[in-house]
């Protein structure tokens, strides 16, 4: 018999109107779980995991880890599918697509031109980085919604043409929305943001990517992946007091570096495991991205089973229980690297500031701060964002309010506040922790991203001034909060974001120092507890998704051919056969140069649709190495200096072909394609680095570039920003083949370096026909 305790809130869910997929399915057959609540027909297909992971395993002769399983598992061909970790290129079945508005618009845009009807797999757009912060969450948001009219328009009626589900602003933030609705144990999704790995915290590969590489998927293409490594973080102990989740990647951040992670995934095991929670694992997960991980899983266990159930999917978690051993790791599997953190010894962290992987324990950064010039005073605290905007999240920091509060305290900071989905704003509204944290000065924003990325109408200080802010977020390269350079972030949990915005200082640390409260007495904050979860079910909030229809082949889609928002696509032109000869060096770069610094967001998202416009900000935010400035570089045919993206339109009007010349790690941080479709777009050929980030090297590729590495790091100095560069032996590229480049000085001296590359057959393919979409065209009409 059904409880009648259940029974009764399915009617009231079904009479009272509120958003229904909430309620989870009382009855379900084995193997006819739907995936979501909004897609009843797509089932979880844990039979075909559980087969392909048995051919694998069969072949390989050896135990596997949980990344291996989720990832083989979804091999288009097992039985013949080359695997070797590190080396081989795996052809994909993805189940899902997730994109956010940003990219969505570049993505639509290529699946349009793709000339299909419909996309293959179930995917969704997620209206969430469109929302500028300036005076609170309703203001922001209906502000937003006019501004952007045109833009959520063509996004909700493409998704409506081509089968695609629609999450109107407001919703929340893509990496909470996936998490609470469509992430499980098992499950590989691609999304069109670097924080997909968000989704581990679910037990899935959640992985992030570029917009070509969402329509490949889309298309019911397989999707290509390196074969990850997979690097083990055994987790031992148990969290308390202040240490929290996020202090665990803070601090393998602090290990392995913004680069050390590169491609492999991040399998976090051991007994330390149970004792984090299901949001507290996304928060690792989500916060990989940092370090360049493929991904990050946590492995299937009862903290995901209770999530599951308190979001409305306990028949998923009673599936993901029959299926369990393919949801973990295979006692004595191998893997490449092993990190042992105790959590037991933990302390709380605090990164920054500049980049995400400066680790230092709160305990120490005050001192820090102050040997190294950093300002000490925090202008601003803000919690919230993709990475820690859970429930959990908002009640440790509601219970550092609360204790300010009684002794009669509020923020000495600014103080803000980023609910990550409608459902987190409704239910901390109703119990209490958004009123809490308003009370102690903080202003609730827009269920958006905000400030994380760059949306911020940031009114304290001017351009320039030095000052400090620390966030809950993930990121922190120069100028992404605010656009300011001088701006000093620091990343931590979202309790120390609190308690230091309370004592406005990096010098505090809450662990050992004391507040003096109103009535002039001194006391100390306790280490905050909460609920992981509500003790009442979730309030889902407004309901603000709009489904497909089934046939959406009436549906119009509008992009006006004067939009400045908006721009229908052009194929790039084909390989025309010879060598590069002669190109010209746009830039060569000084240091650390993000998909930040190459095509900055901020006020530049409103033109992530229209490829031409946005194309003015290329790599406005990289440091030339000839004068040590940002956007400006010399143009080689005037001798003048000017813009980086007035140069590059320069050449490429004269016909110049050009290059740009990088240093490590190339293009780290988010997904965006319009830092490989710009240089594309304007000319570029070649980008030469001594390495690259994962995501952005795909994109270059898709986009017909050629991403390539010094054979010699050294060579990097050879080379001059006045210098011509030749790329020759194209007729004969490749696979782990290196090219050979001839760098041609002004005074008529040559020089000759190799340079390597990590193209397949099928990456040149794309590189031949000009892009990868003009590949699947070329494909589709044999």
């Amino acid at each position: 018999k059904v409880p009648v305790l259940i029974l009764s809130f399915f009617q009231h869910a079904l009479n009272s109107g509120i958003r229904r997929y909430h309620v989870a399915p009382v009855l379900c057959q084995r193997a006819k779980v739907a995936m979501s609540h909004f897609e009843p027909n797509e089932h979880i297909n844990y039979e075909k995991l559980e087969e392909n992971i048995n051919i694998v395993r069969k072949r390989l002769d050896r135990p596997l880890t949980l990344s291996e399983k989720i990832v083989y598992g979804h091999l288009d061909d097992p039985a013949k599918q080359e695997i070797e970790r590190g080396k081989t290129y795996l052809r994909l079945r993805p189940d899902r697509v997730a994109m956010q508005d940003a990219t969505a618009q570049m993505a639509m845009l290529q699946f349009i031109s793709s000339g299909l009807p419909k996309v293959a797999v179930p995917s969704t757009i997620h209206c969430d980085h469109l929302i500028e912060a300036q005076s609170g969450g309703e203001k922001d948001l209906r502000r937003a919604k006019d501004i952007n009219q045109e833009v959520y328009n063509f996004l909700a009626t493409a998704g409506a043409k081509y089968g695609v589900g629609f999450w109107k602003p407001g919703s929340g933030i893509i990496h909470q929305i996936i998490l609470e609705n469509y992430s499980y144990p098992g499950v590989m999704l691609i999304g069109t943001d670097s924080h997909t790995p968000n989704g581990g915290g679910l037990g899935g590969i959640c992985i992030g990517v570029g917009g070509a590489d969402a329509v490949d998927v889309m298309a019911g293409i397989p999707w290509e992946l390196k074969c990850p490594k997979v690097i083990g973080v055994k987790l031992t102990g148990k969290l308390s007091g202040w240490s929290s989740p996020k202090d665990v990647i803070l601090k393998v951040a602090g290990i392995l570096t913004v680069k050390g992670g590169t491609g492999a995934i991040i399998e976090y095991h051991g007994p330390g495991v149970d004792s984090i929670s299901c949001t507290g694992m996304a928060t690792i997960c989500n916060m990989g991205a940092e370090i360049g991980a493929t991904t990050s899983v946590f492995p299937y266990n009862a903290r995901m089973k209770k999530y599951l159930g308190k979001t409305g999917r306990a028949d998923i978690a009673a599936l993901a229980d029959e299926f369990q051993q393919h949801l973990v790791p295979d006692s004595g599997c191998q893997y490449d690297q092993v990190i042992e953190i105790n959590l037991s010894e933990l302390k709380p962290h605090i990164n920054g500031p500049f980049t995400p992987d400066l680790a230092h324990p709160v305990s120490d950064i005050g001192a820090v701060a102050e040997k190294e010039g950093w300002p000490v005073d925090i202008r601003v605290g803000l919690i919230g964002s993709c990475t820690n905007s859970s429930y959990e999240d908002m009640g440790r920091s509601a219970a550092v309010a609360k204790q300010a509060l009684a002794h009669g305290l509020k923020c000495k900071s600014m103080f803000t506040i980023t609910p990550g989905s409608e459902q987190i704003r409704a239910t901390i509204e109703r119990d209490g922790y958004a009123q809490i944290l308003r009370d102690v000065g903080g202003l609730v924003l827009a269920n958006a991203c905000g400030p994380c990325i760059g949306q911020w109408d940031r009114k304290d200080i001017k351009k320039g001034e030095k000052n400090t802010i620390v966030t809950s977020y993930n990121r922190n390269f120069t100028g992404r909060n605010d656009a300011n350079p001088e701006t000093h972030a620091f990343v931590t949990s979202p309790e120390i974001v609190t308690a230091l915005s309370i004592a406005g200082t990096l010098k505090f640390n809450p662990e050992t120092d004391y507040l003096t409260a109103a009535d002039g007495k001194k006391f100390k904050l306790e280490a905050p507890d909460a609920d992981e979860l509500p003790k009442l079910e979730f309030d889902p909030g407004q309901d603000t998704y709009q489904y497909p229809p089934k046939d959406g082949s009436g549906q119009h889609v509008d992009v006006s051919p004067t939009s400045q928002r908006l721009q229908l696509l052009e194929p790039f032109d084909k390989w025309d056969g010879k060598d590069l000869e002669d190109m010209l060096i746009l830039i060569k770069v000084k240091g650390k140069c993000t998909t930040d610094h190459i095509s900055a967001a901020g006020p530049w998202l409103k033109f992530r649709g229209h490829l031409d416009n946005i194309s003015n900000n290329l790599l406005i935010g990289a440091i030339n190495t000839e004068n040590g400035k940002a956007n400006s570089v010399r143009n080689a045919l005037t001798q003048e200096f000017g813009p980086v993206p007035d140069t590059a339109r320069y050449y490429k009007k004269m016909g110049v072909k050009w290059a740009v010349i990088g240093d490590e790690n190339y293009g780290e941080g988010s997904s965006r394609e319009h830092a490989a479709l710009e240089p594309r777009h304007l000319g570029g050929r070649v980008i030469i680095t001594k390495s690259f980030a994962r995501i952005h090297e795909t994109n270059l590729k898709k986009q017909g570039l050629l991403p390539l590495t010094f054979a010699d790091p050294a060579d990097y100095n050879k080379i001059h920003p006045v210098d011509k560069l030749s790329i020759v032996g194209l007729a004969d590229f490749a696979p782990g083949k290196p090219l050979k480049c001839i760098i041609k000085h002004p005074n008529g001296s040559q020089e000759t370096i190799m340079l390597n590359h990590t193209f397949n057959e099928s990456q040149i393919e794309w590189f031949q026909a000009g892009s990868a979409l003009n590949r699947m065209k070329e494909l589709q009409q044999k």
